[in-house]
């Protein structure tokens, strides 16, 4: 697309653009306090790196992760890992 049948307006634009940055504001305070749970956890003496890989593995398809551990358990086992 060149944009050349494009109306643009001032004001539609401009409220785009407040929206994205909006949007950019919100995510910086929330990476913000996402940093403050981490750090509280820590103050607390739990490690981190678990949390943090705990929250990755909640988030993904459970069948997805099945898989993916399989895959990883056979890969150790010719390791010689098991």
């Amino acid at each position: 697309m060149d944009g050349s049948n494009i109306n643009v307006t001032g004001e539609e634009l401009r409220q785009f653009i407040e929206r994205a940055e909006l949007i950019d504001a919100q995510v910086a305070e929330l990476k913000v306090l996402r940093k403050e749970i981490f750090a509280e956890a820590k103050g607390r003496g739990y490690m981190t790196r678990p949390i943090r890989s705990i929250i990755k593995e909640r988030a993904e398809n459970p069948d997805d992760r099945a898989e993916a551990e399989a895959v990883l358990e056979l890969y150790r086992s010719a390791l010689g890992m098991a």
